[in-house]
């Protein structure tokens, strides 16, 4: 069975309906251009960012590499929108030598210090929610899908880069980064330097901390924070590796997701 095939939408337990959402890997190209194009929205469009790829498109080398989990949105009219949107690189499709120098990670962190659980992680990046969308309705199921995929995989570890805006001085990614360090921080070994580092330490923190919906679904199910955040020159943003292990990941969480398969 080819990751494709995974029955992420499969009715029973994980509820993978709801409200006129929907949510499933992508199986044909339209699908992945669909995400491509709500990223292209959602980061160049309201992030500012310079994508790669054709106008109106973020596409990259990564992805023709990876599986691309879709949420959906079906109008009245039953016309369906990508609305969420998450890129996941299984280590099966990783032959480089060593693993973390195929993985997007790599450009932003020195990833030598997780090395080894890497036969056992799944990279997820590049995702993001329609400004629309960022309900509890898409975001839930994103994160159920993503939670499914890693367990009908049997991969360990999911692993991804967290962005949090810059455009306000850094104050937000500052408090976030005093919160990781009372709450999130990896231990020692599992911390990886940042490529281009952020001098967080000397920023002004803000009065109140905004978590982004994509950050705060990692921390809620026991995501660790592997050390201080990179400098993300194409999207101007604070980006912070985050890890989770699904063998000690917040039963209540997972309950919710995968219901009796949890």
């Amino acid at each position: 069975m080819t990751t494709s095939e995974l029955q992420i939408d499969a009715p029973g337990p994980v509820r993978t309906h709801t409200a006129g959402y929907s949510v499933r890997l992508a199986v044909s190209q339209d699908d992945v251009l669909a995400a491509q194009r709500l990223r292209d929205q959602v980061f160049s469009g309201e992030g500012g960012a310079h994508t790669p790829g054709p106008a109106g498109v973020d596409q990259e080398e990564y992805d023709d590499r990876c599986d691309h989990l879709i949420v959906w949105h079906r109008s009245p009219s039953g016309s369906a929108q990508a609305v969420a949107t998450y890129r996941l690189f299984p280590p099966h499709g990783n032959d480089a030598s060593p693993r973390g120098s195929a993985l997007y990670a790599d450009r932003e962190f020195g990833l030598m210090p997780l090395e080894r659980l890497l036969d056992s992680t799944v990279e997820a990046g590049r995702g993001c929610v329609h400004p629309a969308h960022r309900t509890g309705a898409a975001v839930s199921l994103l994160w159920g899908g993503v939670a499914r995929y890693t367990h009908l995989t049997g991969y360990r570890y999911l692993l991804g880069c967290a962005s949090m805006d810059l455009r306000d001085g850094g104050r937000n990614a500052a408090s976030f980064w005093d919160l990781a360090l009372a709450r999130y921080l990896a231990p020692a070994e599992r911390r990886c330097r940042p490529r281009r580092p952020i001098a967080i330490g000397s920023l002004e923190r803000a009065e109140s901390l905004r978590i982004p919906p994509l950050l705060a679904g990692y921390l809620r199910l026991g995501a660790q924070v592997c050390g201080p955040p990179a400098y993300d020159d194409m999207f101007g943003t604070a980006d912070f590796l985050v890890l989770l292990d699904l063998r000690i990941a917040e039963p209540r969480y997972l309950r919710r997701f995968l219901g009796r398969d949890a």
